[in-house]
Protein backbone atom coordinates (compact mmCIF):
# COMPACT_ATOMS: atom_id res chain seq x y z
CA UNK A 1 0.00 0.00 0.00
CA UNK A 2 1.37 2.86 -1.33
CA UNK A 3 1.22 6.23 1.40
CA UNK A 4 -1.30 7.70 -0.90
CA UNK A 5 -3.82 5.51 0.14
CA UNK A 6 -2.49 5.57 3.66
CA UNK A 7 -4.61 6.78 6.65
CA UNK A 8 -8.13 7.17 4.70
CA UNK A 9 -10.77 7.06 6.83
CA UNK A 10 -14.48 5.67 6.26
CA UNK A 11 -16.81 7.82 8.51
CA UNK A 12 -20.52 5.81 8.41
CA UNK A 13 -23.55 7.75 9.65
CA UNK A 14 -26.74 5.85 10.38
CA UNK A 15 -30.00 7.75 10.25
CA UNK A 16 -32.92 7.75 12.35
CA UNK A 17 -34.47 4.89 14.62
CA UNK A 18 -30.95 3.11 13.23
CA UNK A 19 -27.83 2.36 14.37
CA UNK A 20 -23.94 1.56 13.41
CA UNK A 21 -24.62 -2.41 13.30
CA UNK A 22 -27.43 -2.71 11.18
CA UNK A 23 -28.36 -2.70 7.34
CA UNK A 24 -25.18 -2.75 5.26
CA UNK A 25 -23.00 -0.89 8.07
CA UNK A 26 -21.27 -3.90 9.46
CA UNK A 27 -20.64 -5.46 5.84
CA UNK A 28 -19.20 -2.32 4.81
CA UNK A 29 -16.72 -2.17 7.53
CA UNK A 30 -15.48 -5.75 7.13
CA UNK A 31 -14.86 -5.32 3.48
CA UNK A 32 -13.33 -2.06 3.41
CA UNK A 33 -11.16 -2.99 6.72
CA UNK A 34 -9.91 -5.96 4.49
CA UNK A 35 -9.00 -3.14 2.12
CA UNK A 36 -7.08 -1.25 4.15
CA UNK A 37 -9.59 1.23 4.71
CA UNK A 38 -9.90 1.99 8.69
CA UNK A 39 -13.73 2.71 9.22
CA UNK A 40 -15.44 4.30 11.47
CA UNK A 41 -19.55 4.14 12.95
CA UNK A 42 -20.63 5.97 15.78
CA UNK A 43 -23.82 5.64 17.17
CA UNK A 44 -26.11 8.47 17.56
CA UNK A 45 -29.29 8.92 19.92
CA UNK A 46 -32.55 7.88 18.03
CA UNK A 47 -35.04 8.64 18.21
CA UNK A 48 -34.88 9.50 22.19
CA UNK A 49 -32.60 12.31 22.37
CA UNK A 50 -32.09 13.26 18.88
CA UNK A 51 -31.82 16.10 17.15
CA UNK A 52 -28.57 17.86 14.92
CA UNK A 53 -26.60 18.95 18.22
CA UNK A 54 -26.73 16.04 20.27
CA UNK A 55 -25.56 13.84 16.77
CA UNK A 56 -22.94 16.74 16.09
CA UNK A 57 -21.63 15.72 19.56
CA UNK A 58 -21.61 12.30 19.37
CA UNK A 59 -19.52 12.96 16.77
CA UNK A 60 -17.20 15.09 17.80
CA UNK A 61 -16.75 12.83 20.83
CA UNK A 62 -15.74 10.14 18.24
CA UNK A 63 -13.51 11.62 16.25
CA UNK A 64 -11.53 14.53 17.97
CA UNK A 65 -9.15 12.40 19.58
CA UNK A 66 -8.12 10.71 15.94
CA UNK A 67 -5.66 11.73 13.89
CA UNK A 68 -6.26 13.66 10.85
CA UNK A 69 -6.91 12.08 8.06
CA UNK A 70 -8.40 12.04 4.62
CA UNK A 71 -12.01 11.81 5.51
CA UNK A 72 -15.13 9.93 3.27
CA UNK A 73 -18.48 10.73 4.55
CA UNK A 74 -21.06 8.17 4.31
CA UNK A 75 -24.38 8.74 4.70
CA UNK A 76 -27.89 6.73 4.76
CA UNK A 77 -30.97 8.39 4.84
CA UNK A 78 -30.64 11.32 8.16
CA UNK A 79 -27.14 10.31 7.89
CA UNK A 80 -27.05 12.37 4.83
CA UNK A 81 -28.04 15.51 6.60
CA UNK A 82 -25.96 15.02 8.99
CA UNK A 83 -23.08 14.42 6.04
CA UNK A 84 -24.24 17.79 4.37
CA UNK A 85 -23.92 19.85 7.83
CA UNK A 86 -20.20 18.28 8.82
CA UNK A 87 -19.73 19.50 5.41
CA UNK A 88 -20.81 22.80 5.93
CA UNK A 89 -19.22 23.27 9.40
CA UNK A 90 -15.88 22.22 8.14
CA UNK A 91 -13.15 24.65 6.49
CA UNK A 92 -11.80 21.88 5.10
CA UNK A 93 -13.18 20.15 2.20
CA UNK A 94 -14.07 16.17 2.66
CA UNK A 95 -12.13 13.26 0.53
CA UNK A 96 -15.79 12.26 -0.77
CA UNK A 97 -19.45 11.71 0.17
CA UNK A 98 -21.59 8.99 -0.61
CA UNK A 99 -25.27 9.45 -0.03
CA UNK A 100 -27.88 6.71 0.23
CA UNK A 101 -31.33 7.82 0.44
CA UNK A 102 -30.64 11.33 0.86
CA UNK A 103 -33.37 13.71 1.48
CA UNK A 104 -33.91 17.28 3.20
CA UNK A 105 -37.07 18.43 4.79
CA UNK A 106 -39.83 16.86 6.13
CA UNK A 107 -41.45 13.51 4.62
CA UNK A 108 -44.91 13.40 6.25
CA UNK A 109 -44.42 10.68 8.54
CA UNK A 110 -45.17 11.38 12.01
CA UNK A 111 -42.59 9.13 13.50
CA UNK A 112 -39.70 10.70 11.56
CA UNK A 113 -40.67 14.42 11.47
CA UNK A 114 -40.59 16.12 15.08
CA UNK A 115 -37.12 13.87 15.62
CA UNK A 116 -35.57 14.92 12.34
CA UNK A 117 -36.91 18.97 11.94
CA UNK A 118 -33.82 20.50 13.73
CA UNK A 119 -31.49 18.93 10.86
CA UNK A 120 -33.83 21.26 9.11
CA UNK A 121 -33.93 24.11 11.02
CA UNK A 122 -31.89 26.26 8.81
CA UNK A 123 -31.44 25.81 4.89
CA UNK A 124 -28.34 24.07 3.73
CA UNK A 125 -25.46 26.38 2.02
CA UNK A 126 -25.97 24.15 -0.84
CA UNK A 127 -22.83 26.18 -2.46
CA UNK A 128 -20.31 25.88 0.36
CA UNK A 129 -21.27 22.04 0.69
CA UNK A 130 -20.83 21.46 -3.31
CA UNK A 131 -17.46 23.32 -2.95
CA UNK A 132 -16.30 21.27 -0.15
CA UNK A 133 -17.73 17.78 -0.89
CA UNK A 134 -14.54 15.68 -2.08
CA UNK A 135 -13.40 14.73 -5.46
CA UNK A 136 -15.49 12.12 -5.33
CA UNK A 137 -19.51 11.78 -4.39
CA UNK A 138 -22.11 9.57 -5.67
CA UNK A 139 -26.08 9.13 -4.56
CA UNK A 140 -28.09 6.34 -4.88
CA UNK A 141 -31.72 6.06 -3.97
CA UNK A 142 -34.37 3.09 -4.38
CA UNK A 143 -37.40 3.81 -7.14
CA UNK A 144 -39.74 2.58 -4.33
CA UNK A 145 -38.72 3.94 -1.10
CA UNK A 146 -41.63 3.62 0.95
CA UNK A 147 -40.26 6.59 3.24
CA UNK A 148 -38.24 9.23 0.80
CA UNK A 149 -39.78 9.83 -2.32
CA UNK A 150 -37.20 9.45 -5.55
CA UNK A 151 -37.68 13.21 -6.35
CA UNK A 152 -36.33 13.98 -2.86
CA UNK A 153 -33.26 12.42 -3.72
CA UNK A 154 -32.83 13.38 -7.05
CA UNK A 155 -32.98 16.97 -5.22
CA UNK A 156 -29.82 16.57 -3.23
CA UNK A 157 -28.36 14.63 -6.21
CA UNK A 158 -28.93 17.64 -8.00
CA UNK A 159 -28.00 20.52 -5.59
CA UNK A 160 -24.86 18.63 -5.03
CA UNK A 161 -24.28 17.88 -8.93
CA UNK A 162 -23.57 14.26 -8.20
CA UNK A 163 -24.55 11.23 -9.68
CA UNK A 164 -27.84 9.63 -8.79
CA UNK A 165 -28.21 5.79 -9.14
CA UNK A 166 -31.75 4.81 -9.02
CA UNK A 167 -31.86 1.09 -7.14
CA UNK A 168 -34.93 -0.98 -9.01
CA UNK A 169 -36.63 -2.25 -5.98
CA UNK A 170 -34.14 -0.87 -3.59
CA UNK A 171 -36.77 0.33 -1.20
CA UNK A 172 -35.05 2.32 1.52
CA UNK A 173 -31.72 0.87 0.66
CA UNK A 174 -31.77 -0.83 4.35
CA UNK A 175 -32.04 -4.34 5.64
CA UNK A 176 -36.05 -4.19 5.02
CA UNK A 177 -35.22 -4.54 1.17
CA UNK A 178 -32.47 -7.55 1.54
CA UNK A 179 -29.79 -4.65 1.82
CA UNK A 180 -27.35 -6.07 4.15
CA UNK A 181 -24.60 -5.78 1.67
CA UNK A 182 -24.06 -2.73 -0.82
CA UNK A 183 -21.65 -3.57 -3.36
CA UNK A 184 -21.69 -0.05 -5.14
CA UNK A 185 -20.64 2.30 -2.41
CA UNK A 186 -18.00 -0.67 -1.50
CA UNK A 187 -16.41 -0.37 -5.03
CA UNK A 188 -17.11 3.88 -5.41
CA UNK A 189 -15.41 3.94 -2.31
CA UNK A 190 -12.00 2.18 -3.28
CA UNK A 191 -11.79 4.01 -6.61
CA UNK A 192 -12.40 7.15 -4.68
CA UNK A 193 -9.33 6.50 -3.08
CA UNK A 194 -7.28 5.59 -5.93
CA UNK A 195 -7.68 9.12 -6.52
CA UNK A 196 -6.86 10.84 -3.27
Amino acid sequence: MGNKQAGLRVIVLHGAHGGPDTNWFPWLDNELGAAGIDVLRPRFPTPHGQSLQAWLNAYDLAVTSLPLAPTILVGHSLGCALALRLIERSSEPVAGLFLASPFAGALGLPDYDPINQSFFDEPFDWAGIAARKGRTSQCWAGDDDPYVPLSRSQEIADRLESPLEVMQGGGHLNSETGFNTFPQVRDAIITARNSI
